[in-house]
């Protein structure tokens, strides 16, 4: 049985908050089977504000993925959320003392480190994931983003700007957790300098340095290290993406494809995945396994789990 994965022990960290700049306390706890990825203020008075780490709960993507319940809101979640994706973790309680998830160094990388240092345990349950049935697809202008039905979860993403540097980057690849750790993890979000002046001048990205994000001016990387890949921003693009797409509540089983997708986009794409019943189901993941291992050319009734998807 593939079993449901949860941390070995809590650990925390302190960092910066990328839009908020106020220094942040975060600590990633062990949760219970089937209780999947939660939020938790802990800056707030009585036992903290629960925020679900689910696509509904998603209230503001203009800058980052911000999530809320009862007018309480944690923003900057993607990057821990895809870290915990690449992990393969099911169930975490993760407090945070603030409004926003530290950035650190703009990459999953060292929430990967903590998820590590905690260690994993396997719990006694069988691990569900969300197989896309149909294909569904949503767009903005030239942005577009969409969903088919595959056998594993494979990614292909490009992006576009008008800039020396970056031009146009498109990667695909089939995402492992290897995949991830190895080729995704270390991606840094990127922004101009242009426009970082101008979020300056606004109140805005107050935490944003070149300690925990790629900046760009003109034909040149202002970052002393330049650049981790030489399409190093399609490669975050990605890393956003798999955060975005895991508050789904479960990994999904679909080819994603995108063009110029952003943070909106892909809780827009969710929200149409899961607007329809028929558009989706949850099987069990010893299923997906024996009928990769197996070559089977259909579903039964029992590759398919009776619970309704945890979102």
């Amino acid at each position: 049985m593939i079993k449901q994965k949860t941390l070995k022990s809590a650990i925390s960290c302190t960092g910066i908050g990328l839009h908020s700049g106020e220094r942040i306390s975060m600590t990633l706890h062990p949760s219970d089977i089937d209780t999947g990825i939660t939020f938790r203020r802990t800056d707030v008075a009585g036992e903290g504000a629960l925020i679900p780490a689910a696509f509904d709960s998603v209230c503001d993507s203009r800058l980052c993925t911000t999530i809320g319940s009862d007018g309480k809101t944690i923003a900057t979640i993607e990057h821990l959320m895809s870290a915990l994706a690449g992990a393969g973790i099911d169930n975490a309680m993760i407090d945070v003392g603030g409004g926003e998830v530290p950035v650190m160094d703009g990459s999953a990388a060292p929430f990967l480190f903590l998820i590590d240092c905690a260690g994993v345990v396997e719990q006694d349950a069988p691990r569900k994931a969300l197989r896309v049935l149909k294909t569904i697809s949503v767009s903005d202008g030239e942005k577009s983003a969409s969903l088919e039905p595959s056998d594993g979860f494979s990614i292909d993403f490009q992006i576009e700007f008008e800039n020396p540097v970056i031009g146009t980057q498109q990667m695909a690849l089939d995402l492992t957790e290897n995949a991830f750790k190895n080729e995704i993890a270390r991606a840094r979000t990127f922004g101009f300098l242009h426009e970082a002046e101008a979020l300056w001048a606004a109140g805005l990205a107050k935490g944003a340095s070149l300690d925990n994000a790629v900046v760009v001016s003109g034909d040149k990387v202002l970052n002393e290290d330049g650049l981790r890949f030489e399409d190093e921003c399609v490669r975050h693009k990605i890393l956003d993406a798999v955060g975005d797409l895991y508050l789904a509540g479960a990994p999904i089983m679909g080819h994603f494809a995108a063009t110029r997708a952003s943070h909106a986009l892909n809780n827009q794409l969710l929200r149409e995945l899961f607007s329809n019943p028929a558009n989706y189901e949850i099987v069990d993941m010893q299923a997906v396994e024996h009928r990769r291992s197996t070559g089977a050319a259909s579903w039964t009734k029992e590759n398919v789990a009776a619970s309704p998807a945890t979102h």
